[in-house]
């Protein structure tokens, strides 16, 4: 019965997070600070960033708005990390090897870091993938999108230069 209750929870919360919510809002309030391991096998903490603008993207790898928006994102960090950027791609997944394996063919240049206990996403109240959080140099949460349509990154470049002209 157990694994029974457990394998629906699971699937629930798969659908759940499948269903393309896609809003975007202004939030306040300090981002709540995290340590992950990086892609490269390096802890990083969220606060090593203070004074720059930082975008959160939260995201898996059987995400497809998710898969979308990974080149996009790519764009974007390279046009504007010289300006006191940097974007971190959070991967929500337990098992990290799908991930691995799709960044072996879409290759990206931010830090990618790794949430298999999904600690960093419940602080960051994920409900939907993608999540996307930009934060400014003070360390407050300004934007917070959730899902990905094409055209969302528009609107992640106008406000990250809104933030970095603060």
């Amino acid at each position: 019965m157990k694994i029974i209750f457990k394998t629906l929870t699971i699937i629930s919360l798969t659908i759940l997070l499948m269903i393309p919510q896609t809003q975007a809002s202004q939030v306040s309030g300090k981002a709540p600070n995290f340590t992950l391991k990086s892609r490269s096998g390096k802890n990083l903490k969220l606060s090593e960033f203070r004074g720059q603008v930082v975008m959160i993207n939260f995201w898996a790898s059987w995400c497809a708005p998710c898969r979308q928006e990974m080149p996009l994102l790519e764009k974007i960090y390279k046009k504007y990390k010289r300006l006191g950027f940097t974007l971190l791609g959070v991967n929500v997944e337990q098992d990290t090897s799908a991930a691995k394996n799709y960044l072996k063919n879409v290759r990206v240049s931010f830090p990618i870091l790794f949430d298999n206990t999904n600690k960093t996403s419940k602080l960051y109240k994920v409900s939907a993938m993608p999540t996307t959080v930009i934060i400014d140099r003070n360390g407050n949460m300004r934007f917070m999108h959730k899902g990905y349509k094409p055209g969302y990154e528009n609107s992640y470049k106008k406000q990250i230069r809104k933030l970095l002209r603060e």
